[in-house]
């Protein structure tokens, strides 16, 4: 197992979608792993779907938007397993169908993104950066996105805030890498099998098919990628985004011409 005697806490992991799948994937791998979001009633659900598996969870309900609410969830975490070793933030705004161009979103749709993309990550790493450098061995992995580096119609708040949180990833790997804690992202592109408010229509799904080299990546496909980061596989890695997108990002895809 790639994941024995470590200690991971994955934020946005309630909802059904990629956080919840790392989290399956991290108890499967030998980690002890708490599940967090704000609805007590899926959270719950989850970690006792990986307990009754014969894996290691434990929920803490927490919004990410409340500084109070970080500490103590970093807090309960480590205290709820013993020690804390990963932090994966993973956690998706609410307000992710409202952005807009540069040009019309409004201040609130700015606010949130930054708010659960850069800020609260940046909170979280602050307060669970004593129980790695305590422990004198850590990773973090942070899940920005294509679009941090490839400009996205209509995506301006979002796109911003994923790219301060891969400048505040290459930040913790510069800053704390000599005392033993890694930083690194994970940037997918169209992630098949993620949750989403309302179906893709064949059309649109054949559409982002053509920006892939290989095929679109599965939540899984990204989850593994984190794993890779987190574990002791990658105890050389520091300060990287690696992008999990069929190649979307490293060449021009045939919708592009």
């Amino acid at each position: 197992m790639r994941l024995m005697n470590q200690f991971a806490l994955i934020t946005g992991s309630s909802g059904g979608g990629l956080g919840t799948e790392i989290a399956r994937l991290f108890a499967d791998e030998g980690a002890a792993v708490v599940v967090t979001g704000r609805s007590p009633d899926r959270g719950k659900k989850v970690a006792d779907e990986i307990s009754d598996t014969g894996g290691r969870a434990h929920f803490i309900a927490a919004d990410l938007t409340d500084p109070e609410d970080c500490r103590r969830l970093v807090d309960g975490a480590a205290s709820a397993m013993g020690d804390l070793s990963i932090l994966v933030n993973c956690a998706t705004p609410l307000m992710t169908g409202e952005d807009g161009a540069t040009g019309s979103v409004t201040d609130e749709v700015w606010d949130e993104m930054f708010s659960v993309n850069s800020t609260a990550p940046r909170r979280l790493i602050q307060h669970a950066l004593p129980h790695l450098v305590q422990r004198g061995q850590g990773s973090i992995v942070n899940v920005t996105s294509r679009t941090a580096i490839r400009g996205t119609p209509n995506l301006a708040a979002y796109s911003a805030s994923k790219a301060a949180l891969e400048g505040l990833t290459r930040s913790v790997a510069m800053d704390y890498g000599r005392q033993g804690v890694r930083c690194n992202s994970v940037a997918p592109g169209y992630i098949v099998g993620k949750d989403r408010s309302t179906p893709l229509p064949e059309e649109r799904i054949e559409f982002f098919r053509q920006m892939h080299l290989t095929r679109m990546p599965t939540t899984r496909d990204v989850a593994e990628a984190v794993l890779f980061l987190a574990s002791d596989a990658a105890g050389a890695i520091t300060g990287v985004t690696l992008p999990v997108d069929g190649g979307g990002s490293a060449v021009r895809g045939l919708t592009l011409g």
